[in-house]
This record gives structure tokens, sequence and C-alpha cells, in this order.
């Protein structure tokens, strides 16, 4: 979930609907995004549960399944406000593990000659 919640554009089509249902021709117009980008992000969050929409005519329109996301991402804009740059900062944040480099030959050959 956190995951989704990390594009900025998923975020601001989020923002629009606490405020309210709305079309995708909407959001474009007041997001300023193009159609297929909107289209995209509310089908990620409707695949993770976090909107949904009706149809209304030939248009659907869009709202949050879960209000309470606004709580999370409040506390979660205090908490990053609290703590400045320190997640951005934090050396393993977002890095994966590095991965055991292999062998050299050399490394190989010196490693079985300390051992015989």
């Amino acid at each position: 979930m956190f995951s989704g919640l990390g594009d900025s554009t998923r975020l601001a089509l989020l923002r629009r609907l606490a405020k309210g249902e709305a079309r995708v021709v909407d959001l474009v117009a007041e997001l300023g995004l193009a159609q297929s980008t909107v289209s995209a992000h509310l089908a990620c969050l409707r695949d993770c549960g976090l909107v949904d929409f009706r149809p209304r005519g030939r248009a659907s329109v869009y709202s949050l399944t879960h209000p309470e996301l606004l709580d999370l991402l409040t506390t979660a804009e205090s908490l990053l406000a609290a703590t400045g740059n320190a997640v951005a900062l934090c050396p393993g944040f977002g890095d994966p593990r590095p991965e055991p480099r292999p062998a050299t030959t050399a490394e190989t050959t010196h490693d079985e000659e300390s051992t015989r």
C-alpha cells in the first residue's frame, strides 16, 4: 500500500477525491494531467481498493472507499514535518541490500592456498 501511496500523482488524486467524488474529465482539468495518466493511476488505486467508481450516464464517477486514509496521510505528513529530512537522508532508506559480489579468480586461488 505504501508503495502505491508513494507516487505524487496518486496522492494528488486521493487529495482531490477527499473533497468529493469526481469524473475523470474533472480530475484531468483540475490536476492538469493527461487523461491516460489519470485513468492509469485511478486503475491502480482501484486495484488497491482505495477508490471505486459508479456509472453516471456515459461517465464514471470516482470516490474514496476509505475516507480514513486521509488520517493516515495527515499523520505521515506530521511525522515528516517533525523529522525534517531525516527519513530522506537515512542511509539505508529505499536501497536494497547489497548483493554479495562473486569471488574473483585471484581470491578463489588465494583462499584455496590458505586452506592447504
